[in-house]
């Protein structure tokens, strides 16, 4: 069951009450590019001074959470973002991905201020798929590049990459949430990536916020959906996740699934989604 303490029995807790009264971990989760989202909601934790004392992602929010955590500004991730164009990933060759990705690991290392991930400012665990074990792997040491790369490698479109015994693809396989990682208990805030998924069946439990003790989630509705061909609408999906968290923070916390509306400042509670990307 999902339960939090509001921080007060009269007058409901604020959500910028929650998050600056303990400690909580930040998690995001995956959702192909929605990075451009988490970079948004990252920006204004940063903003705000509200700093996770860890960070958890699967994917799409690995990427962002990594940088962030390895000592990356929000402002510098988002131009990074905002900047960015295909040819800066796209790297196609024959075998058992359409991208090679080595592209990809080029830009991370250049990009990142640790070198692995356990040097991070921020403690950090990204989730993967084990392909020969057929498990998730929290992944919270190794070179930097490598395990990002390894989490967000969307099976088909970019190669599966070897870490130790293991060949790994991206962590949203098996665990969206990203919450592999993270310890039973902790106080955790965590942001759901809602889109509509051409892979996923209507009903799958994937698309669902996740329950989870001592959680309050956040969804954004109506995100616009960024991809290879269409990263020009990786701004408008940074601005509308900024508007949404910023509406949240004051609002008084009644249910541990706040779900936002940035076009018309409607903020409600939220028991599922209805649909989201892998």
């Amino acid at each position: 069951m999902n339960s939090f303490d509001s921080g007060g029995t009269h007058r409901p807790a604020s959500l910028r009450d929650w998050l600056s009264g303990e400690p909580f971990t930040l998690v995001m989760s995956s959702g192909f590019f929605s990075f451009f989202a988490h970079c948004g909601i990252v920006s204004v934790l940063e903003e705000e001074g509200l700093t996770p004392e860890a960070i958890a992602g699967s994917s799409a929010g690995a990427l962002t959470g990594g940088l962030w955590a390895a000592g990356l500004p929000a402002q510098e991730i988002s131009e990074f973002y905002c900047s960015m164009d295909k040819a800066a990933f796209w790297d196609p060759a024959p075998g058992p991905g359409f991208l090679r990705g080595r592209l990809f690991r080029q830009m991370l290392r250049r990009m990142s201020p640790a070198a692995r991930i356990e040097d991070c400012r921020i403690p950090v665990s990204v989730s993967a798929f084990d392909l020969l074990r057929f498990r998730v792997a929290a992944m919270k040491q190794g070179d930097f590049a490598d395990v990002i790369y390894a989490s967000c490698a969307v099976p088909f479109m970019f190669r599966p990459i070897r870490i130790g015994r293991g060949y790994f693809v991206d962590g949203g396989v098996a665990d969206r949430p990203g919450l592999a990682g993270v310890p039973p208990g902790t106080r955790v805030f965590y942001h759901h990536i809602a889109a509509r998924s051409p892979w996923r069946r209507a009903n799958s439990s994937a698309l669902r916020v996740p329950e989870r003790s001592n959680m309050i989630s956040l969804v954004v509705r109506d995100l616009p959906r960024p991809g290879p061909n269409a990263l020009e609408l990786g701004r408008e999906a940074w601005e509308m996740s900024r508007a949404a968290l910023r509406q949240a923070l004051d609002r008084p916390v009644t249910r541990p699934v706040i779900e936002v509306d940035p076009t018309t400042g409607s903020l409600e509670p939220a028991a599922g989604m209805r649909g989201a990307d892998a």
